[in-house]
């Protein structure tokens, strides 16, 4: 095995009070020293059965410029795939290690599907400690199998029935998105691909950690995305940058939550905001989350909307291609 993974290593070091030196952070990002313990507010809840559409139009809106993120309730997707969705990938995490490396990631490969352990580039060389799988779940053109686990038999059942349900909420969230910003419903969803987003499946694998004061399970950043769709489990550790602190993200069985990424920023011109987040982990639990990160096509140009473009509100971003923005984003380089 040419990659150790987090999740092999814990075994080796839950019995001392340690984690190798390349999981410890920099003080000013280790989160005993950075998370805010004072009277927070909470990330804003929105109810999708509320029987007023203006008033959800309105508090997604401002929940995007003020946020950058949210929590939905009654989205309708039924709370027993939630938890089949659930099942299938902890039953995946919990097989022998060599059977999950099946589905490595290739070396060199140009995607990010497939099992691993590292994203990016870190400047100071550290380390996450966190395990993952990436695979595309939808339009069925850009599905490869190859990444999707055999065991347990349900997983791809499971994950094919979750893709049919996150669609229909993703829809109703740009369109209420493109309303908040005063435009007609299908202009956002166009902007970022249209028909040919491509909704990236992610299950993140944060084993326990015998040191969780020194480490992070995703090291703080804005997801590169138009939008993501996250179901965690009941074990704490999102946290959000909101007015210069790092804040706690509440639990709320059977929620959504929703984080605005950078190319619906781009899109708005800035109105809405990509939310600033990282992940902790814990003494004595595994964390996981299942985000769904909807990305336009590699080759989809995406900037500014020209309806929220004028000579008194410049454009603050250029269009660029999709493919292009992530080469920049995970090799830390700039944009423009």
């Amino acid at each position: 095995m040419e990659v150790e993974r987090v999740q092999a290593i814990v075994s080796s070091s839950l019995a001392k009070d340690n984690i190798p030196l390349e999981f410890v952070r920099p003080e000013d990002e280790q989160p005993a020293i950075t998370t805010f313990h004072g009277p927070i507010p909470d990330i804003p809840v929105i109810d999708f059965n509320h029987p007023d559409q203006d008033h959800i139009i309105h508090l997604i809106a401002k929940s995007s410029r003020d946020w950058g993120i949210f929590q939905v309730v009654n989205h309708g997707i039924p709370f027993d795939l939630i938890q089949k969705l659930q099942q299938v990938g902890k039953e995946f995490f919990d097989l022998p290690q060599e059977e999950k490396e099946v589905y490595a990631k290739p070396p060199g490969a140009p995607t990010l599907e497939g099992y691993g352990s590292t994203i990016g580039k870190d400047v100071n060389g550290k380390k996450n400690w966190a395990d993952h799988l990436f695979h595309k779940i939808w339009p069925a053109s850009c599905i490869n199998h190859q990444f999707w686990p055999k065991n347990p038999p349900s997983y791809r059942s499971v994950n094919e029935e979750y893709a049919q349900e996150v669609r229909k909420v993703v829809d109703k969230l740009f369109k209420w998105l493109s309303m908040g910003l005063g435009l007609e419903a299908d202009v956002l969803k166009q902007g970022a691909g249209g028909e040919e987003i491509e909704y990236m499946m992610k299950i993140n694998y944060y084993p326990p950690c015998p040191r969780p004061d020194l480490t992070l399970g995703v090291t703080s950043h804005t997801d590169l995305s138009a939008m993501t769709v996250l179901v965690p489990n009941e074990v704490p550790g999102l946290q959000v940058f909101k007015d210069g602190h790092w804040i706690d993200a509440k639990y709320i069985p059977g929620a959504l939550i929703i984080h605005i990424g950078d190319q619906i920023e781009i899109l708005s011109n800035g109105m809405y905001k990509a939310v600033l987040h990282r992940t902790t982990v814990d003494k004595e639990k595994t964390r996981m989350s299942w985000p769904v990160f909807l990305e336009p096509p590699g080759e989809f140009v995406v900037g500014p909307l020209p309806q929220l473009v004028d000579p008194q509100i410049p454009p603050k971003y250029k269009p660029k291609k999709f493919k292009d923005y992530s080469y920049c984003k995970f090799h830390k380089l700039p944009q423009y």
